[in-house]
């Protein structure tokens, strides 16, 4: 990609107006310094003592910061939070961010805000220790009026937006945003308006959704298309091929430490390579971003090609940001572009 190119695409997302429907959670950073440690008069063990507690958006939320990191000029959070401490917590990180409207974000009774604490022990002058996770999920099925909010939010939001990224990030189905009555809804949508991006993911399985965009990772890519995980490249090539037809909409898979491949329907498949490490990782976050820069460069214009390479640059940027789940702005991305080559001066 030239910079001219860069810069055309880059110049819309401020215009871009971008709904996030799926399943967000508070991530809570808890930062632990071991020379305070303590032992428990009344257990005996070890006490931990924090020093300071970050909380920030998680799942869709990661997606959304993305998003605002890029300047999109407005996003839509479609999901639930509970009526609980976290809740608030979540309800106000999303606030702070620059573009976002909470008008179709739900508050119930009904569920737990879904929220992953991480312990994190500080040592001076090296990455977080990570500690056990603590995670609060819901268990049991998602309401029936609750469903037919969020589907009905869809409905509402779809004629308002340039694109649409699905996150299902729940291990049981029925039990986040994501549900059948849901899918009804954005099908209905693609069909109303079918010059609408929609991208979606699912931690799960993609089987059954209709016709929009996939972003899979290697291991989910081989549930939805069934073929072996360690299927060879030209598998995973075919198979990306045959879904893009299938959908009618690009389809992109994640292949960590070897890029991305995407396709586009009736096309043949590309592959875009992962940029080297320039350090110390952390993955976390690291295909929230690629999600979040795909969807944000085809609502733009881009071809598959040039969203798998602006996704690239992202996600390398994110994997080198230790202890947070990171965001990549656009003058990172094109800073790690020129000096890697993937931008260019020339025409």
């Amino acid at each position: 990609m030239n910079l001219a190119r860069f810069q055309e695409l880059a110049q819309r997302y401020a215009k871009l107006r971008i709904a996030i429907i799926g399943d967000f959670c508070l991530d809570r950073y808890f930062e632990i310094d071991p020379t305070r440690q303590e032992i428990s008069l009344e257990t005996g063990l070890p006490v931990h003592n924090v020093i300071r507690v970050r909380c920030q958006p998680g799942a869709g939320g990661t997606i959304l910061n993305n998003l605002c990191a890029l300047n999109v000029g407005r996003v839509f959070p479609v999901g639930v939070s509970g009526t609980d401490g976290e809740g608030y917590e979540l309800r106000t990180v999303l606030a702070m961010r620059p573009g976002v409207s909470l008008d179709f974000f739900v508050t119930t009774e009904t569920r737990n805000t879904f929220t992953y604490s991480k312990p994190l022990v500080m040592h001076p002058g090296q990455p977080p220790e990570e500690l056990s996770r603590l995670d609060l999920k819901n268990w049991t099925p998602t309401p029936a009026p609750l469903q037919r909010t969020l589907a009905d939010a869809v409905t509402q939001i779809a004629p308002q937006v340039d694109a649409v990224i699905l996150l299902d990030q729940v291990d049981i189905a029925d039990t986040g945003v994501i549900s059948a009555v849901v899918l009804e809804a954005v099908a209905t949508a693609v069909t109303t308006f079918p010059n609408l991006v929609v991208l979606a993911d699912s931690r799960r399985s993609l089987r059954g959704y209709p016709q929009v965009g996939f972003k899979m990772n290697r291991a989910e890519m081989a549930r939805t298309a069934g073929i072996p995980e360690n299927a060879s490249f030209e598998l995973i090539k075919n198979a990306a091929e045959a879904i893009a037809t299938a959908q009618n909409n690009p389809v992109f898979i994640t292949l960590a430490e070897h890029g991305l491949i995407g396709a586009a329907p009736q096309q043949p498949a590309n592959h875009v390579k992962a940029l080297p490490l320039r350090g110390e990782i952390d993955i976390v976050g690291a295909g929230d971003s690629v999600m979040a820069n795909l969807s944000v460069a085809l609502a733009s214009g881009a071809t598959v090609q040039e969203a798998m390479e602006l996704a690239a640059l992202a996600s390398s940027i994110v994997v080198h940001q230790l202890g947070t789940t990171g965001t990549a702005t656009m003058e990172d991305i094109l800073t790690l572009g020129q000096s890697s080559g993937m931008i260019t001066s020339a025409g």
